[in-house]
């Protein structure tokens, strides 16, 4: 099983980025997005199932990002947009075998090697 993140750079305060994790080896039922900044804990972002389709977000960013998935593959996509430089970070995704959204990181049993995220102000 392998996840592969990319997408990640430097980017102005305002700008926007587009993250995108394939994922390989098995079928999985949903897939997340998690960040982590200097000096500070692993934190949910946003998740998707690959069936369904239904979203979750973390408050902070419902607003300005988007999670998609592309149909039939394990493949998503994450688009953020007005960034800030609250959320640089590195982005890491993940994904589990369970249909359901979860935004507890414990419940994911595969992750990716992240992808970092700066935003200048």
């Amino acid at each position: 099983v392998q996840l592969q993140a990319s997408g990640g750079g430097l980017v102005q305060a305002g700008g926007s980025l587009r993250l995108l994790c394939a994922a390989s080896g098995r079928t999985f039922g949903s897939m997340g997005w998690f960040r982590q900044a200097p000096g500070k804990e692993r934190e949910f972002v946003a998740a998707i199932s690959l069936t369904s389709g239904i979203t979750y977000y973390t408050e902070s960013v419902k607003a300005r990002f988007s999670i998609s998935r592309e149909n039939g593959k394990n493949t998503v996509y994450l688009q953020m947009n007005s960034l800030s430089p609250e959320d640089t970070a590195i982005y890491y995704c993940a994904a589990r075998v369970g249909v359901g959204i979860s935004a507890d990181l414990r419940q994911y049993a595969y992750w990716g090697q992240g992808t970092q995220v700066t935003v200048s102000s």
